[in-house]
């Protein structure tokens, strides 16, 4: 099987070509193919197949193997995987499990992706609660560099009150109008260097009850990210974009 490697500032992806329909993967292998020690490696596998009326299908599994939610940085990913297949010139209109994105690429292989409306922002003194296309928990830290995400992460993402599905958690600084954030993505189960919806839901939960149009700038520790978006109401968000690099890293052959 033919594959290729993308990365989102460091957010890695395989993504298989299936617009023939021939490959079938289960879950035991995409696991495999994930594993950094006996596959590929991988936060990640992302298949693009053919749809009527769209440009591709996006299927996203996490790296345990199980088909999930909306991945941002991975759908940002399969747009510049497109471009490479010749399938899109500049612009795509795609299916994912949320529903329909549409994605520019800039000149700089920026890509931008639309993501969906936000409603139902849950607000405490110390933290958010908000699905960007995947469900994320944002607290805010005040030195995100020495926080333990991985365990903090795990008692948080695996809390009865998330049950049994789980949550994405963000440990968020502001520094200015930017922030630093760092995440715990679920089906990974550990810290990734960045996290597409991840960044997106820290980005709205961080101007608070505020309404007006944003552009925040988000550091994370495999690079920089960008998130703009309206907020009409205190508690919800529209003409959400995510803007970054996704860079292809190599392309590859596997044995099953």
């Amino acid at each position: 099987m033919d594959f290729f490697k993308y990365q989102g500032c460091g957010n890695d992806f395989v993504l298989i070509d299936n617009r023939k329909q021939n490959i079938l993967l289960s879950t035991k292998t995409i696991a495999l193919l994930c594993n950094r020690h006996f596959g590929i490696g991988a936060d990640g596998l992302i298949v693009l197949e053919d749809i009527i009326g769209y440009d591709f299908k996006m299927v996203y599994y996490n790296a345990d193997g199980n088909e999930s939610t909306m991945c941002g940085n991975g759908g940002r990913c399969i747009v510049a995987f497109a471009q490479l297949l010749h399938i899109i010139e500049n612009t795509a209109t795609f299916i994912a499990v949320d529903g329909v994105h549409t994605a520019t690429i800039s000149s700089n292989k920026i890509v931008n992706l639309n993501m969906q409306n936000v409603d139902d922002i849950i607000f405490t003194d110390t933290n958010a609660i908000l699905n960007t296309g995947s469900p994320h928990y944002v607290k805010w830290v005040e030195d995100v560099d020495n926080m333990n995400v991985y365990e903090t992460g795990k008692q948080i993402r695996y809390a009865s009150q998330f049950s049994p599905a789980g949550i994405n958690v963000n440990f968020v600084q502001i520094v200015g109008d930017n922030l630093l954030v760092r995440t715990y993505e679920r089906g990974v189960e550990d810290e990734t260097l960045s996290c597409g919806t991840g960044v997106t839901a820290s980005a709205i939960a961080s101007t608070k009850l505020n309404t007006g149009f944003f552009n925040i700038k988000i550091e994370t520790k495999g690079g920089n990210l960008e998130v703009s978006f309206c907020k009409n109401t205190p508690l919800s968000a529209t003409n959400i974009v995510l803007s970054g690099p996704a860079s292809f890293v190599y392309k590859g052959n596997i044995s099953i």
